[in-house]
């Protein structure tokens, strides 16, 4: 049940990021709605695509579908009058603890579908990330994970020690809190310590 709110709350945030973007390129309320549910259930629906997991897991529970759209309804009515009023910290960190959890939902689901752990990392990774993917990509941005932000790295390492934990005999609720813990403290000492990857360029000369 902790888990099953944890993912609402994931889905919200991640809904309110789409949302954020979509009004700083002055979409109307169509393109907000879709900019947000690509953020919120796109890396999941690319999941169970992936898996053969379908319908897909928001036409069997379409609680999500409503989160999102509570979501832009009421940012679209609360932001555009006050702009400034949440902390520059919390979507950040509010998008860490929802990115930590559907790394976990992902990699429970893909075991749960007879993958083996490297691909129920990946699998973890795609959930968590590829929502941000598509995101970006309608956006017509370069993805921020494509960039020097530590965030699939993020994914990848926590997805790891789920997996991990696993395999030394650890029962699937503790292995999914040691992985969500590990994502949530890389994710959260990169956003303190603005850690950052190398970036490669390529030198013509």
């Amino acid at each position: 049940m902790l888990l099953y709110a944890l993912d609402m709350f994931g889905t919200a945030i991640f809904a309110l990021s789409g949302v954020l973007l979509a009004g700083r390129l002055k979409m109307d309320p169509f393109g907000v709605l879709v900019l947000a549910s690509a953020t919120a259930i796109g890396g999941g629906t690319l999941r169970d695509m992936s898996l053969g997991a379908t319908p897909v897991f928001w036409i069997h529970d379409t609680n999500y579908f409503w989160v999102i759209i509570a979501t832009c309804v009421l940012a679209m009515l609360t932001l555009r009058r006050r702009p400034r009023r949440l902390p520059s910290f919390f979507l950040p960190v509010c998008d860490a603890i929802g990115l930590a959890v559907f790394v976990a939902i992902g990699v429970e689901k893909s075991l749960a579908h007879g993958t083996g752990y490297d691909v129920a990392v990946v699998m973890g990774v795609l959930t968590g990330c590829g929502g941000g993917i598509l995101r970006d990509m309608l956006a017509r941005q370069v993805p921020m994970v494509l960039r020097t932000e530590v965030y699939a790295t993020a994914c990848i390492i926590g997805g790891m020690v789920h997996t991990f934990s696993l395999y030394l005999g650890c029962n699937s609720a503790w292995a999914g809190l040691a992985g969500i813990a590990t994502t949530l403290t890389i994710r959260l000492a990169a956003i303190r310590w603005r850690l950052s990857l190398p970036t490669f360029v390529f030198n013509k000369s």
